[in-house]
């Protein structure tokens, strides 16, 4: 029988122990493995000590490219990067890329967080599978561009765990991909009351604090005012991310609030602030037609600047006080603390400054893409939006570039100071979407803000949102996710669970 065999080979290594204590001690590094896991107290703690990172690669190994970020851009350089060419080492502090066009829909239930997330993993397998390419859980605090080496910081989260430390990587060829975080124009009070939408852990705070608020708001004793300021949701922010949250939030409420808190319908209700009009860069007739849209599932469109944000209102330039129980801010985006420190020159912005190659002229080897990059005023092309089809395109043409470079032998650290590039990068827009809830949105086709082109509102541009966006989700995994939600909404509503 399998236990009695087991039973017999337990009692013959227990006897071969005995037989080798009795002749050999164990070395002392036997003895420390054993005391890590001994219930007796240990007066000094084995401490971690990380290696140092990773050392610059020999001719025998393959190149290695260094990116860091997992965002748009960061993630279709991964995809593209032939790997039997080069290393791939991916520095991120996180393990996933969001898909953003579809973030604000996880707020309220119609879509879950997991459907929006692609694991790193997925996009870019070898960093998982094969010797020389790995992911970091970490932060990137400096470039040594001299030496071609990295310095990061590892990412740890909570009370109770490791205490970060620092590690080097040396690169080959760098690929800045670290986007860039929310504006708040120094606003006193935004950071520490209002939240923001490009993370999912962003989207979690904002559905659990819309449904406590839905569920205090029901206890007996509140009064009227503080019912009212609860269930107040402001947005400020009239872009994209500003208005399709607009949308998903009073669709919320219109279908699935009224329903199912009956007693407080009457008090719910979404502030949209914008200091101008919404929806600037989209064509004249759909701006207006998204006004009238939104105002229709009861946004009320304020226009003004936020002067100050307290902990249970915000206050306008104008003197006036909103009172709110979630406030999202949403004003655009602008460089981080790591690209403001890079000793780079800068293109107008604050961003790093890049040539029509997407190489950071005064670095050998370095390139940046995405939100954390702009073109240099010298190259007279203005600085492009920082929107996802840019970063995204701008990522597929820069590995499509260094495959090329690395199948010529220039993939290694200075090899293709003299190589050309072949055709600078150039962008052309495809059209801009937003949805407005309620099965409405726009689909506007332009080339330009000024360009020609079609543009669309109603039902029918809500198909073609959503089936563009689904054909656009990274995987057939998410793909199968997202439609799922998006029929279970449709047949049973929005989950309203706070987990």
């Amino acid at each position: 029988m399998a236990w009695f065999r087991n039973l017999v080979q337990l009692s013959s290594l227990k006897s071969s122990l005995r037989s080798r204590t009795a002749t050999t001690p164990f070395p002392n590094t036997h003895f420390v493995s054993i005391l890590q896991f001994s219930s007796q107290p240990n007066s000094e703690p084995t401490r971690h000590v990380p290696s140092s990172g990773l050392g610059p690669t020999s001719s025998k190994e393959k190149p290695r490219v260094v990116v860091l970020g997992s965002g748009w851009a960061g993630c279709r350089a991964m995809k593209g990067l032939d790997t039997n060419i080069y290393d791939v080492v991916c520095v991120s502090p996180r393990n996933h890329m969001v898909f953003t066009p579809l973030l604000a829909s996880t707020c309220v239930g119609t879509l879950e967080f997991r459907s929006v997330a692609e694991p790193i993993a997925r996009i870019q397998p070898v960093i998982s599978r094969e010797t020389g390419s790995y992911f970091f859980l970490a932060n990137c605090n400096r470039v040594d561009p001299d030496n071609h080496v990295v310095h990061c910081q590892t990412l740890t989260h909570g009370a109770n765990v490791l205490e970060p430390w620092d590690f080097e990587i040396s690169y080959d060829k760098l690929i800045i991909a670290s986007g860039s975080v929310p504006l708040t124009f120094g606003i006193h009070g935004v950071e520490e009351h209002a939240f923001f939408l490009r993370e999912v852990h962003h989207a979690q705070e904002i559905r659990r604090k819309l449904l406590l608020n839905l569920m205090l708001s029901d206890v007996p004793g509140i009064s009227e005012a503080e019912k009212q300021r609860l269930l107040h949701c402001v947005v400020v922010g009239g872009g994209p991310t500003g208005v399709e949250f607009s949308g998903e939030l009073s669709d919320f409420i219109m279908r699935d609030v009224h329903q199912r808190y009956a007693h407080v319908k009457n008090y719910i209700h979404v502030t949209l602030i914008e200091a101008n009009e919404i929806l600037s860069s989209f064509d004249d007739r759909l701006r207006h037609y998204a006004t009238r849209q939104l105002t229709k599932s009861g946004v009320r469109l304020v226009r003004g600047i936020v002067k100050d944000v307290k902990v249970d209102k915000i206050i306008l330039n104008n003197g006036t006080e909103v009172p709110y129980g979630l406030l999202v801010w949403s004003t655009g985006v602008g460089p981080s603390s790591f690209v403001k420190s890079m000793e780079v020159p800068k293109s107008p912005g604050g961003r790093i400054g890049i040539d029509e190659w997407l190489r950071v002229p005064s670095a050998q080897d370095i390139f940046a893409i995405g939100d954390c990059s702009g073109f240099l005023e010298s190259t007279g092309k203005p600085v492009l939006p920082a929107l996802a089809q840019v970063a995204e395109r701008q990522g597929k043409y820069l590995a499509e570039q260094l495959n090329r470079i690395g199948k010529a032998g220039g993939g290694y650290a200075n090899r293709a100071r003299d190589m050309e590039f072949g055709e600078p990068f150039v962008y052309k827009h495809l059209g801009s979407m937003a949805s407005l809830g309620r099965y409405k949105a726009l689909v506007d086709l332009r080339q330009g803000k000024e360009g020609k082109g079609l543009s669309l509102a109603g039902f029918t541009s809500w198909i073609i949102w959503r089936s563009a966006y689904l054909t656009r989700v990274l995987s057939w995994r998410n793909r199968l996710y997202v439609a799922i939600n998006w029929a279970t909404t449709f047949v049973f509503g929005r989950d309203i669970s706070r987990i």
